[in-house]
């Protein structure tokens, strides 16, 4: 299985009076991201299923990929928000859904955790070493048999600014 981390893209700056789940994108952040999937989809690439993070910001992000066709399929899991735990969601979401060893899944959230949860898949660990840019996007390919941190595969890391 490939899963592809995507981070939302470029939110309204934290304010007094609204709060953090509320953030949407901005306008130059709702752009970047279409510019983004338009790529993404030149490249080829479809995802099986996309899940996101109920934060307003990585739910627009998500829809933009899918309304560009990058999927037919969105879910929501409040594991994607931010400090959500890998560990919990590898446990309660990704084995339970038992997907084919081919399966392409995108996952649609946050900073630090996607880079801390893609470390932890590669190396057993988060080291702080990966940086995951707004609209950026990480591959990590799954082991087909057992539990897959620190056993996967980097395949994919891409800043935004080379998929415009």
């Amino acid at each position: 299985m490939e899963l592809y981390l995507i981070r939302h893209g470029i939110a309204e700056a934290q304010q007094t009076g609204i709060k953090d789940e509320e953030r949407e994108l901005t306008k130059e952040g709702k752009q970047k991201t279409e510019k983004v999937a338009l790529r993404i989809l030149k490249l080829g690439l479809k995802f099986d299923l996309i899940v996101t993070s109920p934060l307003v910001r990585a739910r627009q992000t998500a829809e933009i990929l899918l309304a560009f066709g990058l999927s037919s399929q969105l879910e929501e899991s409040n594991y994607l928000a931010p400090h959500g735990h890998i560990f919990n969601w590898l446990d309660y979401w990704l084995k339970p859904k038992n997907f084919p060893e081919n399966a392409q899944i995108a996952l649609v959230g946050h900073e630090p955790c996607l880079s801390n949860w893609a470390e932890i898949l590669l190396w057993g660990e988060a080291k702080d070493s990966l940086v995951l840019k707004k609209a950026g996007m990480i591959g990590v390919k799954l082991p087909e048999i057992g539990l897959p941190v620190g056993r996967s595969q980097l395949f994919w890391l891409t800043p935004p600014k080379y998929l415009l």
